[in-house]
């Protein structure tokens, strides 16, 4: 729900047990779109995406700004179980969501992945918008921020 607060809402006033109601309304209502990871049952991973003007927050982020909002759709938020981390559960995410998003008619999808530390590892903490390896295998390439601790990647349909 991060990247969908309005302007003039605090995240820390809307996050977590007060972003439950607004979550799952959107989840109803089909407002919020995503794509769900199970092993066996048992949910381990979560992916939302949706037209980009859908994330206010990403246009109030100076280095996500685009002249383009309107014709692209996002994919800004992961969330894969801890045990389930670095196994595929993040690659089969995006794969769903960007087969999700063709079949609804999507042209372009945009990422904002975090790099990688000087050791050559995420930080899972920091690593909820996705990593540059997940996006780049899956063809992405870098349109905006390039040096910046995240970045803005495209793939165009």
């Amino acid at each position: 729900m991060y990247w969908r607060v309005q302007k003039g809402q605090r995240w820390e006033e809307t996050k977590g047990s007060a972003a439950k109601p607004s979550f799952k309304k959107g989840i109803l209502d089909r407002s919020i779109r995503g794509v769900v990871a199970y092993a066996d049952s048992q949910p381990v991973g979560w992916c939302t995406f949706g037209p980009r003007i859908e994330f206010a927050r990403l246009d109030r982020a100076p280095s996500f700004k685009c002249a383009d909002a309107n014709d692209v759709w996002s994919i800004p938020c992961f969330f894969v179980k801890r045990g389930f981390r670095g196994i595929g559960v993040g690659k089969s995410l995006l794969a769903a969501a960007l087969r999700a998003m063709k079949e609804q008619g999507c042209k372009a999808a945009e990422g904002y992945p975090s790099k990688p530390g000087k050791d050559g590892q995420y930080v899972a903490a920091f690593s909820w918008t996705g990593t540059q390896s997940l996006f780049s295998k899956a063809g992405f390439r870098v349109v905006g921020n390039k040096d910046g601790g995240k970045q803005r990647v495209r793939l165009y349909f």
